[in-house]
């Protein structure tokens, strides 16, 4: 084994202990539901649980989402749900190696929401709805409870490839924002790192095109449209 990828492996071990759920300079995430303290490294690129990720419920009773957080803010190794083993969770292979992102880490925690699954006649992939949450990293694996603000209208090679925009409920600096606007008015800035970032993280002709961002409102509208289609097809 590559001394890379022992270290990778190491930091993955450290990211997967409850330990790291305990509140630190008031920045938390102990509200999370605790599943990546309960995965296990299943070999060099997977970790595996106990729980079908996509058989949890997308949306809480007081409202707010369910996300599965597979790269956790600043990271750029492509990690994702498994289609084929929905209780893990596995580093993506591209031309017979690990995929990493060859661009600044993520700007979010980036993820899945569970129970979801938007065709591309409704602007998806077929795959569950793409989401980045805005706050601390966490680690992979993690369920977090997240509140919608917004989408990210993208193009991937010409076809719809939207990405919801969240924020963790329970932490710090976030954690109030409702509404892009919000976010704007309050973080100047951020909105535009995210559009840049997903616009270019893929090179100058990677095919992404940024068509701006529409509200909670729209967003809710697409997750509704994905539980329904993910229902409707099992």
């Amino acid at each position: 084994m590559t001394k890379k990828l022992c270290t990778t492996l190491a930091v993955l071990a450290i990211a997967a202990t409850p330990a790291l759920a305990d509140s630190v300079g008031n920045l938390a995430y102990a509200q999370t539901t605790p599943v990546a303290g309960a995965m296990t490294i299943k070999d060099d690129l997977t970790i595996v649980g106990t729980e079908d990720l996509m058989t949890m419920l997308p949306v809480n009773a007081d409202g707010t989402v369910r996300a599965i957080v597979e790269i956790p803010t600043g990271t750029s190794a492509k990690w994702e749900v498994s289609k084929d083993d929905p209780k893990a969770i596995y580093w993506e292979m591209r031309k017979g190696a690990p995929r990493v992102v060859n661009y600044l880490g993520y700007p979010g925690n980036y993820g899945a929401i569970p129970g979801t699954a938007l065709p591309k006649e409704l602007g998806g992939d077929g795959d569950p709805l793409d989401v980045i949450v805005l706050g601390q990293a966490v680690p992979r694996g993690e369920v977090v409870d997240v509140r919608l603000i917004g989408v990210l209208k993208m193009l991937d090679d010409g076809e719809q490839d939207d990405k919801l925009i969240a924020v963790l409920t329970q932490d710090l600096p976030f954690a109030e924002i409702r509404s892009m606007g919000q976010l704007d008015a309050t973080f100047p800035g951020v909105s535009q790192i995210i559009a840049l970032w997903f616009s270019n993280y893929k090179g100058p002709d990677g095919g992404m095109e940024s068509q701006g961002f529409a509200d909670a409102e729209v967003a809710s509208g697409v997750l509704e449209a994905a539980m329904k289609n993910y229902q409707a097809a099992r």
